[in-house]
């Protein structure tokens, strides 16, 4: 649930946070046979990456924690995800490299649903790209406490073949990114390249451990 300024930081923040909210569905629906009423708390750890499509840029996910809670009647679930800030570098319009560290912040939990029959997943998250630090061609420039999406970002993801509820499996979404605000004298810099549609990310959950 953390950060973003260029277009890999803000990949696998999203990706993240859609992928651990499928995989804590899974896992709840696994054992919704023998606890019909009852809320399943599982915890795993995460791993991924994310391609901004505007720059071409794959940027590398966690190590992280995926905290899912299921309602093993309903199928329903609701998630939270937790990343370490991260740095991703890229050439700006092909010519100038820039160094970006984000973080993800979650709006309110990440919520779906998981087939109780199948164990398939599909969740949803709303997330806050924010940058931190920003370098241009090496030099340092200043992005204030405030630069991040001027919309959350939205980022659905669903769980592919091989998944397991207990020993986990990967997520796998796309999303759109918007433009960014309050960034100072970038702002303009970073809405001419990392906003667009078509950026995917990708999770892998570990093995899940039953911690309520």
């Amino acid at each position: 649930m953390n950060r973003l300024v260029s277009p890999p930081l803000f990949r696998r923040v999203s990706i993240t946070a859609l992928t651990g909210l499928a995989a804590a569905a899974m896992v709840a629906a696994s054992t919704g046979a023998t606890s019909a009423s009852s809320n399943l708390t599982v915890k795993y750890p995460v791993t991924g990456s994310t391609v901004i499509k505007s720059v071409n840029a794959n940027v590398a996910l966690g190590p992280g924690t995926l905290t899912s809670t299921v309602n093993l009647s309903s199928g329903k679930l609701s998630a939270t995800l937790t990343l370490p800030p991260a740095t991703a570098s890229f050439k700006q319009f092909g010519l100038i490299p820039v160094t970006a560290t984000t973080a993800f912040n979650q709006v309110g939990k990440a919520t779906g649903s998981v087939n109780l029959n199948t164990g398939a997943v599909t969740t949803k998250a709303t997330i806050n790209i924010q940058v931190t630090k920003l370098s241009v061609a090496g030099l340092p420039v200043p992005v204030g406490k405030s630069c991040q999406t001027a919309s959350p970002v939205q980022v659905t993801v669903k769980s592919q073949k091989g998944f397991s509820i207990v020993n986990g499996g990967n997520l796998a979404g796309t999303y759109t990114i918007g433009k960014f605000a309050h960034c100072g004298l970038v702002t303009a810099l970073l809405n001419l390249t990392i906003p667009g549609a078509g950026n995917t990310i990708n999770l892998t959950l570990g093995k899940g451990k039953n911690v309520g």
